[in-house]
């Protein structure tokens, strides 16, 4: 295992910036400005959380374009992590170069540490992209390769085609949360654990529902709440739980209690945060650990919506 691929085991949480830059779903320039997005990241770092993820089409590269601006005024370490979006017109497998170089022009370095297939869009072949990455790592672009958003026969294809060019697959990303434990009950997550890939978690709190701060009354803004108005009446017994097993731990809040959840889970969410406030509560995830019990209780109370 090389040094980064070890640094990702060994990394509990990454932050997420969808965020930074997208105005379509999380009112980037509206509710938040370049300030706040600083400010989070910043605390991110502050706190020990020192893995960035971002993709090209965040933002429309705006996301990348800031992270790179952020770049130049921190000396603290920053792992890198971005994606290709293999869109099914770029038909050219060269295009995963192209786009790469684009997203190393924003960011302003030479290599990321972590690239990514974003989704495993037809017509191109999985085993296509994998020599793709594998001649991004060869050529330096790259220290590390993963997927994204892979079931475990896709991710299985691209383990074995990268391991003809004897490059391992670093981690795969998925959503993953206690509103949606599929990567745990297909299996994906424990063929993880055998090959040593990491499951980075995105979503982790459920694109919000898990905070607590949501409910049939007061549902999420726009496309958020009406893609969760049927979870919403079922939520209260398990943030009520939430609540519970934070005040047995000195008062965590609920998003906390689901972030760690993950990490007892032996997986790296990515929380998103908008600002330092956001960063910093989502740190306060770190640094201790859910009970076996509570674990199995959450994951009780949580069955329902695996369903």
């Amino acid at each position: 295992m090389d040094k980064i691929t070890r640094f990702l085991h060994a990394t509990e949480m990454g932050v997420g910036a969808w965020a930074w830059g997208d105005r379509i779903i999380w009112n980037y320039g509206g509710s938040y400005t370049d300030e706040d997005v600083r400010g989070a990241f910043d605390i991110s770092l502050e706190k020990g959380v020192h893995l960035v993820d971002t993709a090209e089409v965040y933002g429309r590269g705006r996301s990348e374009s800031l992270i790179g601006e952020f770049l130049k005024t921190t000396d603290d370490p920053v792992l890198l992590a971005t994606k290709f979006m293999p869109f099914p017109w770029r038909i050219r497998k060269k295009s995963l170069l192209r786009s790469l170089r684009r997203s190393l022009e924003r960011l302003d370095v030479d290599a990321v540490d972590l690239y990514q297939i974003h989704a495993p869009i037809p017509p191109i072949p999985i085993e296509t992209w994998m020599n793709e990455l594998a001649i991004a790592a060869q050529e330096g672009l790259t220290r590390t390769v993963g997927v994204s958003n892979y079931s475990e026969s896709q991710m299985l294809q691209a383990y074995s085609a990268l391991a003809r060019h004897e490059i391992p697959l670093a981690s795969n990303q998925v959503e993953y949360h206690l509103l949606d434990r599929r990567a745990e009950k297909s299996g994906l997550l424990a063929r993880c654990h055998e090959l040593d890939i990491r499951l980075i978690a995105y979503s982790p709190l459920g694109m919000g529902l898990l905070t607590g701060k949501y409910t049939v009354d007061s549902p999420p803004p726009g496309m958020r709440g009406r893609r969760f108005s049927r979870i919403l009446p079922k939520l209260p017994p398990l943030l009520k739980l939430m609540t519970q097993i934070g005040q047995d731990h000195g008062g965590k809040t609920n998003a906390q209690i689901a972030l760690n959840w993950l990490i007892c889970k032996r997986t790296m969410p990515i929380p998103g945060a908008k600002n330092a406030k956001q960063a910093e509560a989502n740190a306060g995830a770190l640094g201790w650990k859910l009970t076996e019990d509570q674990v199995a209780a959450l994951d009780e109370a949580s069955e329902e919506f695996s369903k």
